[in-house]
């Protein structure tokens, strides 16, 4: 019987593109005894594990959660322990909105040596796919990455600071509160600031629909967009190459009417 050495990675899956996940991240995934994988992460990546490896399915999605934080936590140790290396393989950065330091404080808690092997996040690349610049000279200086939904399902305060700056700002985990995010906005006087909704970014069902805060809620059930989604508010957003367009057309569209 060979010595079990408990170890745990965490390891970003990137934004759901299989080809969005770094070189080490797949050299964690075909050493690994064991995989814990949520519901985000491309299945494509599972294909990458040895013929022996253990994969389980903790999915996890925004405001809908088929495994708790703390079972997660529980087993993660449990395997650790039985098997030896488990890979925790997380939607986008481990850090972002992932929980992964609660999942190392756990580990850590439990004397397991851990490691992090870092991911592309969807609020830098699902932006950077759809050629939004999150910053631009003379436009904006910073960028937010702002939860949709705390732990107590209400809207983030930092919002409220967010949307009195002229920073560009993306909101993961929040489509299903994209009225009261552009509410907030509106409140501000900020009602014709460009807005895109990007679902599924990344992959072959990717959609993206742009328009300013006062136009999208209506935009984006006319589209039949959902979760998951990613919200980016700020001028920046009128960079997208078809931003002109899609304005025009919208005008066209108001004063046919």
């Amino acid at each position: 019987m060979k010595e079990i050495k408990p170890f745990i990675t965490l390891v970003g899956a990137g934004p759901g593109d299989a080809e969005l996940i770094t070189l080490k991240g797949i050299k964690a995934i075909r050493e690994a005894d064991v995989i814990l994988y949520d519901a985000l992460v491309n299945d494509e990546l599972l294909e990458y594990a040895k013929p022996d490896c253990v994969k389980v399915y903790v999915g996890k999605r925004a405001e809908r959660l088929s495994t708790s934080q703390d079972e997660i936590n529980k087993l993660l140790v449990d395997y650790a322990m039985n098997y030896g290396y488990v890979v925790r393989l997380k939607g986008g950065d481990p850090f972002v909105f992932g929980r992964g330091g609660e999942e190392l404080d756990y580990a850590h808690a439990h004397n397991i040596e851990t490691a992090v092997v870092p991911g592309i996040s969807s609020s830098i690349s699902l932006t950077g796919l759809q050629q939004i610049p999150l910053t631009y000279r003379n436009i904006a200086e910073s960028f937010w990455v702002i939860t949709g939904s705390t732990s107590e399902t209400q809207l983030s305060n930092d919002l409220q600071l967010a949307v009195k700056s002229t920073a560009t700002v993306v909101v993961l985990m929040g489509f299903a509160k994209l009225s009261q995010i552009v509410a907030q906005y509106q409140q501000e006087g900020k009602n014709e600031l460009p807005i895109a909704v990007i679902q599924n970014g990344s992959t072959q069902e990717e959609r993206i629909v742009l328009g300013t805060v006062d136009t999208i809620v209506g935009q984006v059930q006319s589209a039949g967009i959902g979760a998951p989604a990613i919200i980016v508010l700020g001028e920046v957003v009128a960079k997208h190459r078809e931003f002109a367009q899609v304005m025009e057309s919208l005008k066209t569209t108001v004063l046919s009417s």
